[in-house]
């Protein structure tokens, strides 16, 4: 299944190299580790220079799938594409397309953070002159210049990511997996990151970013929510609402007591949810052009409308809702990280 931009978002221009029409595919992709399906029967495609966000909480099979998708891991069923091959054997040059931000901190903490980036340049194969330029913009970009003689393992967490960050971009890949780039930072840092993710993209490159965070998929252009390693829904955050609620929702109070089962005959309704003697939600197919139908059968019934606007779940409800309705055991996601300093 193929996914389509947000509204009235113009979609940039893919980078330099990634001119296929779909920078990832994973086709009834599966990965077992004995009698543990990580990830099962996975079907996706990321068009370039768009955020896909892998949401779901801990243990949900994010990690297997990016694994999956660098050639870390090979599939136990299906089979997995990037930029045109497979990952398990990425020749030389489509390996330096790719960019990757581990999980866990996985850097030198010996080492300056210039030094860090510098090292990683050089796996690259760039040269001083280049290694030191690129070194210099990336930590400027991930604001880690003025600490850039401060050694990996003396700086916080959230420096930590930063840096991390950095030595995933120095080579200036086009596609860019993050694995929980904002695990355990704080909320400021959190919003810097998300800013930092969306110039990458409007620059051309494609990134595939998990999270357990499920609020964070506001900040993607499409979304795969993963529970138990089963793909739960796939599609734009506003198209995942949609398809929790069964449609756009309009919340609708008025001046008294208002039985809003009266607008069921309504072709443009197709639910009335009661949520108090003077408040219903209508769910319809487009709150826009609903939206005054319904204040007229309203006051054609007697009633008076004081606000009729519509009513966007949080990411926490359709998540719940989806995963629900998908036959998996829902799991609180972790909206409430344990901050470090930044």
């Amino acid at each position: 299944m193929n996914f389509v931009r947000r509204r009235g978002r113009a979609r940039p221009r893919a980078a330099d190299g990634a001119t296929n029409d779909v920078a990832v595919i994973m086709e009834s992709a599966s990965k077992s580790f004995g009698s543990v399906h990580a990830v099962v029967d996975v079907s996706l495609a990321v068009p370039p220079a768009t955020i896909l966000g892998v949401v779901g909480p801990s243990g949900a099979g994010k990690t297997t799938m990016i694994r999956l998708m660098t050639g870390a891991l090979g599939p136990t069923g299906g089979s997995v594409r990037v930029l045109g091959e497979r990952p398990s054997h990425f020749r030389r040059a489509t390996r330096e397309r790719v960019g990757y931000m581990p999980q866990s901190f996985s850097l030198y903490p010996e080492l300056t953070a210039a030094e860090n980036v510098d090292f990683v340049a050089s796996l690259f194969g760039m040269l001083l002159l280049r290694r030191r330029r690129r070194s210099r913009d990336v930590l400027r970009l991930v604001e880690l210049w003025d600490a850039r003689n401060r050694k990996a393992g003396a700086m916080s967490g959230g420096m930590q990511r930063r840096l991390e960050l950095a030595c995933a971009l120095v080579h200036d890949p086009v596609l860019l997996f993050l694995d929980e780039p904002t695990a355990g930072i704080d909320p400021l840092l959190r919003v810097r990151i998300w800013e930092e993710l969306h110039r990458q993209r409007d620059a051309g490159r494609t990134l595939i970013v998990t999270t357990q965070y499920v609020t964070e998929a506001e900040e993607c252009d499409s979304v795969a929510l993963i529970a138990e390693g089963r793909l739960v829904a796939l599609g734009t955050p506003d198209e995942l609402r949609r398809l929790a609620a069964g449609g756009d929702i309009i919340e609708v109070e008025t001046t008294g007591p208002f039985d809003g089962a009266a607008l069921t005959a309504l072709d443009e309704v197709r639910e009335i949810r009661p949520t108090g003697p003077r408040s219903f939600q209508a769910i319809v197919p487009d709150a826009g052009t609903a939206t005054p139908s319904i204040v007229d059968a309203v006051t054609e019934a007697g009633g008076e409308v004081v606000v009729a606007r519509e009513f966007r779940p949080s990411f926490d409800d359709v998540f719940a809702e989806l995963v629900q309705r998908a036959g998996t055991t829902p799991v609180a996601p972790a909206d409430a990280p344990a901050a470090s300093a930044a």
